[in-house]
């Protein structure tokens, strides 16, 4: 239904309905879980990844529109920002060269692509933030040209009633106001998916939850935002400022903001759908046709259309998907953690070690999560967010009932959570080589205390020591940063500096 979404207002009436659509479909929802009527499990994984255009100089090309018509694959698709397209990769069963095979195929997808964005003098960036966005670049004049983002736009606007906010501290401050959701499309993300039973899901978003903080810190790429270095991990403050329709007399009642790490460690999908359902409004009431417990009743799918929109305007960073294939439902959580790039090697090395870990945690006697407080969890994933690799996490302690200890998130991963994400891949069936080829790229990082967002640091620091302004040093390293993403070497072997 997001696809149909088509420009126009909404009144009470269509607001009254939608509210009821919403309860239907939880109900359906609940009634497919009860009834068991869900796909079993396929060890399916999918991979979508949202990426920047920029011009030979470094600086942003608001053409989406022209590159999307030259590459005519259904693969890629717009977001939000007319700077930005996401690439979709088919899912992937979990088993054997898996790893490798995802490589080749972004590899040959993301070069087509770039050479098609080469006839319009743009090409294909995958960073977190790209550096040399300024404020100006993100207005709602350069919002992507599509009904759905547009009236996404304006109810959010709506419903705050006021400018958006943007204040980050991190190594500098930036403060700033919008009148619209653009500074949200600065956020470019790589996002895993994984099919899950009912009966398993609880235990896999626990773990992705438990370990967002440890892909923050190993993969952190997005260190500069309107020429200001911020949090190593700067998307998820400025996903969360950029997307609050909260005034501020909400925020101070506690109301949840709509980009949310969430509150609880959960026993079921429905507490995630009920959540959603309880906390925040509907954005875009468009409601269609289907009854779901008629179409229930008459031994079909319903589509949830409502729920699934709904859900859609909730920006959880470990989403619940519900949708339909062949006829048939199925449950997936969808990791939102990370962000885009450096290389396709570096996507691929994250990606391993998620899924790893998933199925690891997912399946311990003792889950870590009977262990870390939520909001030890919560903490670990903002300081992640500030510190990036140099971060110290508290985890539990091996051998002790209910210690926590604090740890360096290089420690954590090379002692703990690389040989349990090695066993996790095992128990998928990825081949050893694979395994070992993708999860020695997370070891690299951590020995060499590199990643995206270390490598931008230090590059445009060198820089500005050769005498640069500010924006120009920002343009270097973005312009070294691309030559590097092409040769396809992981980022914990890139020089640092502009060179020549």
């Amino acid at each position: 239904m997001g696809e149909k979404v088509v420009a126009g207002g909404f009144d009470l009436s269509d607001r009254e309905r939608h509210r009821e659509k919403l309860r239907q479909c939880l109900d359906a929802f609940v009634r497919l879980l009860k009834e068991k009527r869900f796909e079993r499990p396929k060890n399916l994984m999918g991979l979508e990844i949202e990426l920047n255009l920029a011009g030979s100089d470094g600086a942003p090309k608001m053409m989406n529109a022209q590159v999307l018509e030259r590459i005519a694959s259904g693969d890629f698709q717009m977001e939000l920002g007319q700077c930005n397209l996401e690439v979709n990769i088919v899912p992937h069963r979990l088993h054997g060269r898996v790893l490798d095979q995802l490589s080749e195929e972004l590899r040959t997808g993301l070069a087509y692509a770039d050479r098609k964005a080469g006839e319009v003098s743009a090409g294909l960036v995958m960073i977190g933030i790209l550096p040399t966005l300024g404020a100006h670049d993100l207005v709602s004049a350069n919002l992507s040209r599509a009904d759905r983002y547009r009236l996404l736009n304006d109810e959010m606007v709506a419903a705050r009633g006021e400018h958006f906010t943007i204040d980050i501290a991190g190594v500098e401050r930036l403060t700033c106001t919008s009148a619209s959701i653009a500074p949200e499309a600065a956020c470019t993300s790589v996002q895993l998916h994984l099919q899950v039973t009912p009966s398993r899901f609880a235990a896999v978003w626990n773990a992705a939850q438990a370990i967002a903080a440890v892909q923050i810190a190993v993969g952190a790429n997005s260190p500069f935002l309107f020429g200001r270095e911020l949090w190593r991990e700067s998307r998820p403050p400025l996903f969360v400022q950029s997307t609050d329709t909260r005034p501020p007399e909400f925020t101070a009642q506690g109301v949840r903001p709509r980009t949310w790490f969430g509150e609880r460690w959960i026993d079921s999908a429905q507490d995630l759908f009920e959540e959603n359902l309880r906390y925040f409004p509907p954005l875009l009431p468009v409601s269609g046709d289907e009854d779901p417990q008629k179409v229930l009743d008459d031994g079909g799918t319903p589509e949830l259309s409502e729920l699934t929109l709904h859900n859609g305007t909730i920006y959880r960073w470990n989403r619940p998907v519900y949708a339909v294939s062949g006829g048939v439902p199925h449950l997936r959580v969808e990791n939102r953690v990370l962000p885009a790039g450096p290389t396709v090697t570096d996507v691929i090395a994250n990606t391993a070690l998620y899924y790893g870990l998933v199925r690891a945690l997912a399946e311990q006697p003792r889950p870590v999560w009977t262990r870390l407080p939520f909001e030890v969890a919560t903490d670990n994933f903002d300081v992640a967010c500030r510190d990036g690799i140099e971060a110290s996490l508290r985890w539990p302690r091996p051998g002790r009932s209910g210690a926590l200890a604090r740890v360096s998130a290089v420690q954590l991963v090379q002692e703990e959570l690389l040989p349990l994400a090695a066993a996790g891949l095992d128990a998928w069936g990825v081949e050893p080589a694979d395994r070992d080829r993708y999860l020695g790229v997370i070891a690299e990082r951590c020995c060499r205390r590199v990643n995206g967002a270390s490598w931008q640091a230090a590059t445009y620091h060198r820089a500005m020591a050769t005498g640069l302004a500010r924006d120009e040093a920002l343009a270097a390293m973005t312009r070294r940063y691309c030559a590097l993403m092409r040769t396809g070497e992981p980022v914990h072997a890139w020089p640092v500096g502009v060179g020549d």
